[in-house]
């Protein structure tokens, strides 16, 4: 088949690579180059990276110009695919394949529509995430559902890990797709149930609160994670927490400070409202990121330190 793909960011390349193997994948539009990193050096998406290293047909734009119109109806492609674009395909765009757009999504829709979905989900406490491919519509992540699978999720996993590995098995996913459309043996669904958006997480979404349980904190930390960061308000400023674990019950001090600090042999404990969780890595700001334990060291008081 004949494939227009959109894409940005590392989650969708695994689809990429999967389709340019079975297909022929006439042209990759990405969004442009951004700035990355302390220098805010402009730096290629991974997608356009991946594409250029495929020898691929390249477009990086985040609109659809009149002149990228045109471009997709003379490449006339059978299907167009989309993975974490960042941006809307519009309705005049929508029309040229000569069958339809297909987007795989990172959630069980209607819930999660939208930018974070898997995110807001480890946030929650789901212990599931779910692999949706769906028929694209002009309103947002709302369109016939064609197939949904779903991929256990480890207690201790963060967003970055579980979507690391969701990419991998959504190429496959979205590959089933395409040879079910080839066949003329393909069926949608209308999404039933509850609508909820899972809008862009900001950094004010990121704080861990003294007084939220250890449990609720944990998942806050593990569906912040890497992006946009879990990060704590404290007596010595902004404190990000890089990586940590729930301290078991059987290993915790007598009581819970929350808002405190305490140790245990060469851990770096964490109180919340039940109880801890244990620093392993951290980066205070303006600083490199380092060893949990290095930075305790560090503290001139670590008697009167606290957070909220």
């Amino acid at each position: 088949m004949r494939i227009v793909f959109a894409g940005t960011p590392e989650t969708a390349v695994p689809t990429l690579d999967r389709l340019s193997h079975d297909h022929d994948v006439v042209a990759v539009i990405t969004r442009p180059d951004a700035p990355r990193g302390r220098k805010r050096i402009l730096t290629p998406s991974p997608v356009a990276l991946r594409a250029q290293h495929l020898g691929l047909n390249l477009v990086k734009s985040s609109t659809f110009t009149p002149e990228i119109v045109e471009e997709i109806r003379r490449l006339q492609p059978d299907v167009g695919v989309v993975v974490a674009f960042g941006a809307l395909i519009p309705p005049a765009v929508l029309t040229l394949p000569k069958q339809e757009w297909i987007n795989l999504h990172f959630s069980a829709l209607p819930t999660w529509r939208g930018a974070s979905p898997l995110q807001r989900d480890i946030i929650s406490g789901a212990e599931t995430a779910h692999l949706t491919v769906f028929r694209l519509v002009t309103e947002l992540d709302a369109g016939d559902i064609l197939t949904t699978r779903k991929s256990p999720l480890d207690k201790f996993e963060t967003s970055g890990r579980a979507l690391e590995r969701l990419a991998t098995e959504g190429a496959d996913v979205v590959a089933e797709v395409l040879e079910e459309m080839a066949s003329g043996d393909i069926s949608a669904a209308p999404q039933i149930g509850l609508v909820t958006y899972a809008p862009k997480l900001t950094a004010a979404d990121a704080q861990l609160l003294a007084n939220l349980s250890l449990i609720t904190a944990f998942n806050l930390f593990r569906g912040v994670t890497p992006e946009p960061g879990a990060w704590i308000e404290c007596s010595t400023g902004r404190l990000k927490i890089v990586d940590c674990v729930p301290e078991e019950p059987s290993e915790q001090p007598a009581g819970v400070k929350s808002g405190g600090l305490t140790t245990r042999d060469d851990s770096v404990l964490l109180g919340f409202a039940d109880g801890y969780l244990k620093l392993i890595d951290v980066q205070p700001a303006g600083k490199s990121i380092m060893p949990a334990i290095d930075w305790l060291r560090g503290l001139q008081n670590p008697q009167t330190w606290s957070f909220s």
